[in-house]
């Protein structure tokens, strides 16, 4: 399968303030995104997750090594358009990115500033605002919206660029359940049905069980890197880095401390209450 995103030897370090010294996140990361794939990365705060978000899109350039879009050197400045095109960014708050007053503008607003002629502008918005859901509100103000529709119009907004790769940061950090929800099922949609790579960088398990393959960052390195059953069953090595698996797998190995035998690989609460009855 090709490969989407390559980084290759990654350094990043932000300068110091105020003569104090640099802060380095990054001295030699690797790691590739096939292109297709679903892939979460989780890790604590300062473990370079948005860092890395950010070195996707040349946001950030590296201070060291090289980060490849679709084959593209993000740290080539005649390539920086292209590179745009290819990969859509979806932060946190979803009112830092909306700009227009009414949703359909909205959606409009990436194609246009990348020149695209305004009869395939329409053709873009209407199809993005369906694939998310959002098409019976494009005539709506966008602060009358709640977080989970803003963050889809946010979406959508990406899509209509017709990017191959969206980085979702932390895009459901700021919503309530039913939100999340809207959100998940728009980015699985979207990566089941019309091939998109998604990298989501996420800090909610549950959401990280979605995905095909999560990558585990830490102190800048890679700790974990493989299927969601794979990387949760590892429940010591994630407390010991301050996360937790799904609470699935978290019952499932207090149960074994308790003298049970459970497969830990159990994602869903259908899965583990199977797992439990049946070894009863």
């Amino acid at each position: 399968m090709a490969v989407a995103l390559s980084v290759e030897h990654l350094a990043y370090r932000y300068p110091g303030v105020e003569e104090k010294p640099d802060v380095v996140v990054f001295e030699d990361l690797n790691l590739t995104v096939e292109e297709g794939s679903f892939v979460a990365v989780l890790g604590g705060n300062g473990c370079g997750k948005s860092t890395l978000a950010k070195h996707f899109n040349s946001i950030l350039l590296p201070s060291g090594g090289k980060v490849y879009v679709c084959g593209l050197d993000t740290a080539d400045e005649e390539k920086l358009i292209s590179i745009r095109r290819r990969v859509g960014m979806v932060f946190q708050n979803p009112d830092n990115q909306i700009v227009a007053n009414v949703v359909e503008e909205d959606v409009a607003f990436g194609p246009e500033n990348l020149g695209v002629a305004s009869p395939m502008i329409r053709k873009r918005v209407d199809e993005a605002l369906q694939q998310v859901g959002m098409f019976e509100y494009r005539k709506h103000a966008p602060h009358l919206l709640s977080g989970g529709q803003k963050q889809r119009v946010a979406i959508a907004g990406v899509i209509a660029m017709e990017p191959k790769c969206i980085i979702l940061d932390e895009p459901t950090a700021m919503l309530d359940p039913r939100g999340r929800q809207e959100v998940m099922e728009t980015v699985l949609r979207l990566n089941k049905e019309k091939g998109i790579t998604v990298v989501l960088i996420t800090h909610h398990m549950d959401e990280a069980a979605q995905a095909q393959r999560v990558i585990v960052l830490h102190k800048g390195k890679v700790t974990a890197d493989g299927t969601p059953a794979e990387v949760f069953s590892q429940v010591e090595k994630l407390h010991e880095i301050g996360l937790a698996a799904p609470e699935t797998v978290e019952l499932c190995w207090e149960l074994n401390k308790q003298g049970f035998d459970l497969p830990l690989g159990q994602l869903t609460p259908e899965q583990c209450a199977k797992t439990i009855f049946e070894s009863l």
